[in-house]
């Protein structure tokens, strides 16, 4: 019993450490599908939408420093001139695009 109990228990941990990468796989998928025509492949708006949209650069400190509720909500609610995605987006997939978003925010090129 205490084997099987020390295989559940890694089970248990290797299901929590692989949840959070397919999740974030799936961010990355959204977000290349969904933001980076105006955002960029690296959350810097160089592209030619995100210029004349003047998109949100993710590493502006105001957007670092925006609580992901507030980031969640002009996700699914649009702002300036970026559409909402709230009716085109799961809450699983808003949650995952803006952990991906995250990591952009954490790149040195940023």
């Amino acid at each position: 019993m205490e084997r099987c109990g020390k295989c559940l228990l890694v089970c248990i941990l290797a299901a929590f450490m692989v949840a959070p990468a397919l999740a974030q796989e799936d961010g990355a998928a959204t977000y290349k599908s969904k933001c980076a025509r105006c955002h960029g492949e690296d959350g810097m708006s160089r592209t030619f939408e995100g210029k004349m949209t003047k998109a949100a650069v993710f590493s502006d400190p105001e957007i670092v420093k925006m609580p992901d509720a507030d980031l969640t909500a002009v996700i699914k609610g649009g702002k300036k001139k970026m559409p909402a995605f709230g009716k085109k987006l799961s809450d699983d997939q808003v949650a995952s695009v803006l952990a991906y978003v995250h990591t952009l925010q954490k790149q040195p090129s940023n």
